[in-house]
């Protein structure tokens, strides 16, 4: 049927593949904010910049595989590089400053919140991104409630993502941070997708049209270099071996609780 949108053209394969890549990339942000927060002061910045390269590039990389279950009847899709790579900046930029207001003050309620905030919108910025780098034959119109509803998903799960990486100091929470974050950020490019219609222009075509895989691959090249060089620099990193405990520098993040010994907080990171 002329207009007629299909975010799932091959199924369960493309929704799953968003969902694993959000959540390699959450995970690995949230893994790098934990090694900021314990970190001394002067290796934060790197390790929140890493995070936010990572949970950034997995953002991305989950909306384009999204995107590859999208066809319209009668339209022929295709992508702007240049936009796509301009959206990918801005959403790394947006998720870092999230994180670096998560690490610094996510302590208060304010602050945790402000963060999630900005976090949220950056899930949002990168749906939106996405959606700017589709050329179409008509014309790709969004519903605003259907908007507005993605972008508290986003921000209401990426609050308690964030809370769960920056309040606790178990390993259990913080690989349950990344999924969190992972859902909110599959759970906002599908239910904004929900509300999107096509207004055809002029005749309509000759079938389903979505973009190729050849056509998206070169967007997803260097995102995915940025995940495998987290995962090395993580995997250098001697708290994750229990080589070294963390030094006895101020945490923006005062530890509360029972007086736990740094050895053993060391073992729990």
């Amino acid at each position: 049927m002329a207009g007629e949108i299909d975010g799932f053209t091959y199924g369960a394969v493309t929704p799953t593949a968003a969902l694993l890549m959000a959540a390699l990339g959450s995970s690995l942000g949230m893994r790098c904010l934990t090694r900021a927060l314990h970190h001394r002061s002067a290796f934060r910045p790197g390790w929140l910049t890493l995070g936010a390269a990572a949970t950034g590039c997995g953002m991305w990389i989950s909306h384009c595989v999204a995107m590859m279950g999208l066809s319209v009847g009668d339209a022929h899709l295709t992508y702007d590089e240049d936009r796509a790579f301009l959206g990918l900046g801005v959403t790394i930029a947006v998720v870092g400053v999230g994180l670096f207001v998560a690490c610094y003050f996510g302590r208060s309620p304010a602050g945790l919140g402000a963060a999630g905030v900005i976090t949220g919108a950056g899930v949002a910025a990168a749906h939106v991104a996405g959606m700017t780098t589709v050329h179409t034959t008509g014309r790709l119109r969004p519903d605003l409630a259907m908007v507005v509803l993605s972008v508290v998903v986003a921000v209401a799960a990426a609050t308690v993502a964030l809370r769960m990486a920056v309040r606790s100091r178990t390993v259990r929470s913080h690989l349950v941070a990344g999924p969190v974050l992972a859902a909110a950020i599959t759970g906002a490019h599908y239910t904004a997708m929900h509300g999107l219609s096509y207004r055809p222009a002029g005749a309509a075509g000759d079938g389903h049209s979505h973009p190729s895989v050849p056509t998206l691959l070169p967007l997803l090249t260097a995102p995915v270099f940025v995940l495998l060089l987290t995962v090395f620099v993580l995997s250098l990193d001697p708290f994750v071996h229990g080589v070294e405990t963390p030094r006895a520098d101020p945490s923006p993040v005062p530890e509360q609780g029972t007086g736990t010994s740094p050895a053993l907080r060391g073992s729990q990171l």
